[in-house]
């Protein structure tokens, strides 16, 4: 049995070293240096993606910690930084001629490569400093460019209503791309395994669960383990085609109603209500119902619910630490002290030692989030759902 490796693949850049933004909506704490110390010292994330690798300015940091000897590249992709490895991404935004927008993370081997696509993107973008860029071009030629980089191509949170690639693009992949070319897809906060495999274009893909996140605390929010030789970018690779007993071993995703589109809503007011007959909310009116990602693979289901390759991991209902009630930044730095890291409290750290450290009733709460036992109030339009204590 190969080891497995904790990975978060999408993680945003707020800002570069010298304070110029990055993600317009990431806190600007969320610098290279940083995101690497948190992931490392406090998640205990193996593997994590950078998706704004493709800044220069974030290229110049990378280069000052290679020149430092503070990271160091692998031959055969990807940057070693302490006890976790960083792979180069990339997320764009395209549109395709009487289509909705749609969001794509690229995923490149070396700093070489990166530097490529980005002069590559400065022809086809406003600012290639900034992250999650309208690109002007076709997803095939975004397909040839990442194939010709020796990159991988992966549609990110494919059913969110806003950029997702079912949520706002296509109603099936085969119409604006190559799907012989997309080894995965990655599900977003509001989806998981069991809805996702309802839909039978999506098969044959490796499925991943990435946190997406815009700040410190969200990195880890979900995550998969991956059976690999060793951590690099070819191993990565292996592991999305499932190539040699590589592949994911477990999906760790938020449970879907946590995700804040899951559930149709109105953004003004909250109501779960659908849209009456005018398109407008019953309860206050306005014409703001969003519809949710539940409702959407129900439109696009072709298959029973519990039908899944053979392939297809476990998919485990995640709660991060940060959701858990009564779990607060004094509390969560006690359980750092104690306990190292994220990963060490959410799968190793038995109830006892949880118990001598934070209490029983908050040891008793991190382990029914393990177990998937706690209850939680759906999210939709754009906010998040949350636990409902017992």
């Amino acid at each position: 049995m190969l080891p497995s490796y904790f990975c978060d693949m999408h993680i945003h850049i707020g800002g570069t070293w010298t304070g110029k933004p990055v993600k317009i909506t990431a806190s600007r704490q969320m610098t290279l240096t940083k995101i690497l110390e948190e992931a490392s010292d406090k998640k205990g994330m193996d593997v994590i993606g950078i998706i704004d690798a493709h800044s220069p300015e974030v290229q110049d940091e990378l280069v000052d910690l290679l020149e430092k000897g503070l990271a160091t590249e692998q031959e055969d992709g990807g940057i070693s930084y302490k006890d976790t490895l960083l792979i180069l991404g990339c997320e764009v935004e395209i549109k395709e001629p009487g289509r909705g927008a749609a969001h794509f993370l690229v995923y490149l081997p070396k700093l070489q490569e990166m530097k490529q696509f980005t002069a590559w993107l400065s022809e086809r973008c406003k600012n290639v400093q900034l992250s999650s860029q309208r690109i002007y071009t076709s997803l095939k030629e975004l397909q040839a460019c990442v194939r010709q980089l020796q990159g991988l191509l992966i549609p990110a949170h494919i059913f969110t209503p806003h950029k997702g690639l079912y949520g706002s693009c296509t109603d099936s992949m085969v119409e604006v791309l190559d799907p012989s070319l997309i080894y995965a897809v990655e599900l977003g906060l509001s989806a998981d395994t069991f809805m996702a495999d309802r839909i039978s274009e999506l098969h044959d893909k490796t499925f991943l669960t990435n946190s997406d996140a815009h700040s410190l605390a969200k990195i880890g929010r979900e995550y998969q383990s991956m059976y690999m030789q060793k951590r690099s970018f070819a191993e990565w690779v292996k592991a999305i085609k499932r190539i040699g007993g590589r592949g994911v071993h477990v999906n760790y995703g938020l449970h879907p109603e946590l995700g804040k589109y899951h559930q149709t809503a109105c953004q003004g007011c909250q109501s779960l209500l659908a849209a009456d007959a005018s398109g407008k909310c019953p309860e206050c009116g306005f014409q703001r119902i969003v519809r949710g990602v539940a409702a959407r693979i129900d439109q696009l289901a072709d298959v029973e619910a519990g039908q899944h390759p053979a392939f297809r991991p476990p998919y485990i209902e995640q709660i991060p630490l940060e959701f858990i009630p009564g779990i607060g930044p004094k509390l969560l730095d006690k359980l750092y002290r104690s306990f190292g890291t994220q990963m060490n409290v959410l799968h190793r750290v038995n109830e006892e030692e949880l118990t001598h450290v934070v209490g029983e009733k908050i040891a008793s709460l991190i382990v029914q989030a393990r177990e998937g036992k706690l209850s939680v109030q759906k999210g939709g339009a754009g906010t998040y759902g949350k636990i409902i204590p017992m």
